[in-house]
């Protein structure tokens, strides 16, 4: 029992389970009929299935999912819900492929799952549909076949070869943004996406395909645009009778056969077609109305890519647009004109609409103001004036638009009055006996003719004494005249005469001769400046005058000049003059005049330029002085007469060496066309005649020029000036002194070379080589003793004899002997006895001297002991001479002394100390009779050769 029940608790759940199972595989309801077809116009897949009929009859809701496939390859998926009927009818799909279907085969399958089942149906088998890539064709073909594309569109174009063959070329012209994302599927079938198709460069594209056999096919492919919705539908009538609707059309770039079609209808039946419309300027369409007044009509626009619609719907009494006016015709006097017309009477009331044209082109608009009145009255106009009028008309009740205009009419008002005056000026040239004054006349902007001007009436008359006034009459065809007048106050008028009347008159009053305080001459020229606009002139301004005057002549160059002037008002100062006439390069004079009580008065003169130009010519160099560092130039002063074309501003002089670049001191740098590089100085003055270049290199070669300058700048530079520097002489005699003089004083040295060895270097005899200091019985100490017997002095030099009075005297006579030692040890001191022929030549006579002798302590000196050099070795020899023996201590000076001078033995020993000693080479050769040193304080006496 027990296992009875345990067999049902397991049965019962599965039983359970098997119930749930089956009653959702009933609510599974699979794809029983799936058929598959395709539009090749439309490039669209249709696709046809159908699921079991109890489906239809519970009326299930029910989801598809859809699959595309191409080549193996699933390229869509989507999802269709759909509710069943009973009807039992099939379901349908539409599939657009983005690639021509001929090029592949496609295939479908679909699946299904009713909404209250979450178990999808077994997918129905691939419905296939075969493409032309696996059909037998012998040649290239391009799909899809001509058709006509949108602008802006997408296409995919493909090219499928002849069975076997491979595609080698497949291209489009013109040119088009190709996406290469997309190449070819197999060798066979080749693709060629365009995308955004324009008609810029053509209505259509050409498409051409080969195969490897060039076996070709071509296709062409029109590009447009669907139509607009119509612009501008509106329908009227003209005469009550026929109705025609306009709009306006946008172009398609379609023509021929493609071009939109146009059809108007009535909208409650589209079949009744009323009119086809035609379109050239404007799209209009017309029928006959008949007896139906109210109508509500469509016009439809249709091509191959698309239709488009308009409506409408009006009462033809309130779309009344009548015919334009016509046999137009006018009646004028010289300030109005009267316009008649006449229209076609359709029963409609109209009024009517004037337009004048003045001749300015102001356009001015006269209505009406009755109905169906055909004229109208145009008030305030100008006399003999050109006006262009003409009319149209519209309904005065139910006013839908105008009418097209009449014909235009141009007709002239009658001549009138002269109004305003004429400007006049004067030029005055004095000649003998009086002046004569060119009078000058022209219309100003306020000065109406009102007619055809006949001639021109001048009076003039004398201010002071009241005669009868002078009169003449000018033709028209002239705007000056001439009159002689003495040197008195004149009055002079001018009107300007018309069929009707003169105008009013222009008065210029001419001062007498003598009242000008300063004459023209006087007047300096100020210079005045070009603009972009004309030629600036500025004025002092006075209070005095009410207007100025500015006068100039347009051909300065020319006779008559073609005087011009204008006026200005009291509080302006200043001007830009514009003319036609004035070019660059020419002088303009310019007169300024103040004007009071039409008395004018010279107050400034001007002259200036548009445009200033180089000058025509260069300053004619007349001078060149040249230095070794400089050159002077000096040229002809340059003509500034009214034939220059501007104000010579100065000079530029440019200096450049023949070799090499130029940079001298002072000057500025300027690169010429050709890239050479040359100096440049600048004077500022005008008047210059003369300059100075410094700085330059002797014995260079230099180009130079002189350019004159305006505010127009130079003329290019084109011929030079060639100089050459001179030597640098300062630098030729510096030389010649730095090595010529010393090469000559060395050579000469050098020729006598002994003899300036013996001037400049004598030799000084070194007592210890000398023979006669051998004896060993004349040495002190280790010095050896120069003995005097052998000592011829050579040099003798006094400097004063009053230190000679304070020294012992030693007398002595040239024919005396050699005194004794005891006498010359009394007094202490050394004593020199010349021999005869050194007294005779110290001596002029023999009357008897005192002689005081010193030490030469430089001769203890062991630097004064050292060999000379230079001395001559016959000179140490020991020379024998029979003459007087003079007893010489070592080292003493040779004193000469007064014959009456005493001094005592102390005295002497004091003056030993006080006497100077004077080297051989400081000592003054003395010439006969023994000249005496001014500047020394003893007398001195030297050894120089030891015999």
């Amino acid at each position: 029992m027990m296992n009875h029940f345990m067999i049902l608790a397991v049965l019962l759940p599965l039983r359970t389970c098997y119930t749930k199972y089956s009653q959702q595989e009933s609510d599974v309801f699979p794809v029983m009929y799936l058929s598959v077809s395709k539009d090749l116009d439309l490039q669209r897949l249709l696709v046809e299935w159908d699921v079991i009929k109890s489906a239809h009859e519970a009326e299930l809701a029910i989801s598809f999912e859809i699959e595309v496939r191409r080549i193996n390859t699933t390229v869509w998926t989507g999802f269709q819900n759909v509710t069943l009927d009973k009807l039992g009818k099939p379901l349908h799909w539409a599939w657009d492929s983005d690639v021509p279907l001929e090029c592949m085969s496609h295939a479908v399958r679909i699946r299904s799952k009713a909404e209250t089942s979450k178990i999808w149906s077994q997918w129905s088998l691939w419905e296939t549909l075969p493409g032309l890539d696996t059909s037998n064709r012998n040649g290239p073909q391009i799909f899809p076949k001509e058709k006509i594309l949108a602008e802006g569109s997408n296409i995919t174009l493909c090219c499928i070869g002849g069975k076997g063959q491979t595609i080698k070329e497949f291209s489009v012209y013109p040119t088009v943004y190709v996406n290469n994302t997309v190449n070819h599927t197999n060798s066979q079938v080749r693709f060629l996406p365009v995308n955004n198709l324009s008609h810029d460069k053509g209505s259509n594209i050409h498409v051409y395909c080969y195969d490897e056999d060039n076996r070709s096919h071509e296709a062409a492919f029109f590009v447009g645009k669907p139509p607009d919705t119509p612009k501008d539908f509106s329908c009227q009538t003209q005469d009550m009778k026929r109705v025609t609707c306009t709009w306006r059309e946008e172009e398609t770039y379609l023509y021929g056969t493609n071009s939109p079609q146009y059809t108007l209808s009535e909208t409650s039946s589209q079949k009744k077609v009323l009119c086809k419309g035609s379109c050239f300027k404007q799209c209009s369409c017309s029928w006959d109305i008949g007896q139906q007044w109210i109508w509500n009509v469509t016009v439809t626009l249709e091509n191959p890519l698309g239709k488009k619609t308009a409506a409408d719907v009006f009462d033809v009494n309130h779309r009344m647009y009548p015919t334009a006016p016509f046999q137009v015709w006018e009646d004028c006097t010289d300030t109005e004109m009267t316009l008649q017309w006449n229209y076609e009477n359709n029963g409609i009331e109209l009024f009517c609409q004037t337009e004048v044209v003045q001749p300015d082109g102001k356009v001015e608009l006269h209505n009406s103001s009755v109905a169906d009145s055909r004229r109208v009255t145009v008030r305030g106009l100008q006399p003999y004036t050109e006006y262009t009028a003409r009319v149209r008309c519209g309904a005065a009740r139910h006013f839908w638009r105008w009418s097209e205009w009449s014909q235009p009419l141009t007709t002239r008002t009658k001549e009138g009055t002269p109004s305003g005056k004429l400007d006049i000026w004067r030029e005055i040239t004095p000649v003998f006996g009086g002046r004569n004054v060119t009078l000058f006349w022209k219309e100003t902007p306020s000065f109406q003719a009102n007619g055809k001007i006949i001639s021109y009436e001048v009076t003039w008359e004398k201010i002071e004494d009241g005669s009868q006034p002078e009169r003449i009459s000018i033709s028209s065809v002239y705007n000056s005249t001439r009159l002689f007048i003495d040197n008195h106050s004149y009055r002079i008028s001018i009107m300007a005469n018309n069929s009707v009347n003169f105008s009013l008159p222009s008065v210029l009053i001419i001062s007498r001769a003598t009242d000008n305080s300063r004459s023209t001459e006087e007047l300096k020229e100020g210079q005045v400046n070009g603009t972009d606009d004309g030629i600036f002139i500025s004025w002092e301004p006075r209070s005095i005058y009410d207007s100025y005057i500015i006068d100039w002549c347009n051909f300065p160059r020319l006779q008559p000049c073609d005087l011009q002037w204008k006026r200005f008002g009291p509080n302006t100062s200043s001007a830009v003059i514009s003319s036609a006439a004035f070019v660059p390069g020419v002088r303009y004079k310019f007169h300024i005049y103040g004007s009071v009580a039409n008395r004018a008065s010279l107050l400034e003169k001007k002259i200036g330029y548009l445009r200033e130009l180089p000058p025509c010519l260069d300053p004619i160099v007349r001078k060149v002085d040249l230095t070794y560092d400089s050159v002077t130039l000096s040229w002809d002063s340059y003509l500034t007469n009214e034939s220059e074309p501007g104000f010579v501003r100065g000079y530029h002089i440019y200096v450049s060496p023949v070799q090499g670049n130029c940079n001298l001191k002072g000057s500025k740098k300027h690169i010429l066309s050709d890239e050479s590089e040359l100096c440049k100085y600048t004077i500022e003055n005008p008047e210059e005649k003369r300059y100075t270049v410094k700085h330059l290199m002797p014995n260079t070669k230099y180009k130079i020029v002189v350019k004159a300058f305006t505010g127009g700048g130079e003329t290019p530079i084109v011929n030079f000036r060639y100089i050459d520097t001179p030597y640098n002489s300062n630098m030729l005699y510096f030389v010649f002194l730095l090595v010529i003089v010393p090469t000559l004083v060395a050579a000469v040295c050098h020729w006598k070379m002994k003899w300036v060895k013996e001037w400049c270097c004598p030799v000084i005899p070194s007592p210890n080589k000398s023979k006669v200091l051998s004896f060993k019985e004349f040495k002190i100490d280790s010095e050896k003793v120069l003995k005097i017997n052998d000592c011829l002095p050579d040099m003798l030099a006094m400097d004063s004899n009053a230190e000679a009075h304070k020294l012992h005297p030693v007398t002595w006579s040239p024919l005396s002997s050699t005194p004794s030692e005891d006498k010359i040890d009394s007094h202490n001191s050394s004593w020199i006895y010349p021999s005869d022929t050194v007294a005779e030549d110290f001596l002029p006579t023999p009357t008897p001297q005192t002689h005081t002798c010193f030490e030469n302590f430089a001769y203890s000196s062991p630097l004064e002991a050292e060999s000379d050099p230079y001395q001559i070795p016959e000179t140490l020899e020991a020379g024998k001479t029979n003459q007087a023996v003079v007893l010489y201590q070592p080292q003493c000076y040779i004193d000469i002394f007064h014959e009456d001078a005493t001094s005592t033995t102390r005295e002497t020993g004091e003056r030993k100390n006080s006497l100077k000693y004077i080297s051989q080479t400081d000592a003054c050769w003395l010439g006969e009779g023994f000249d005496v040193l001014p500047s020394s304080e003893s007398i001195q006496c030297l050894a120089t050769h030891c015999k």
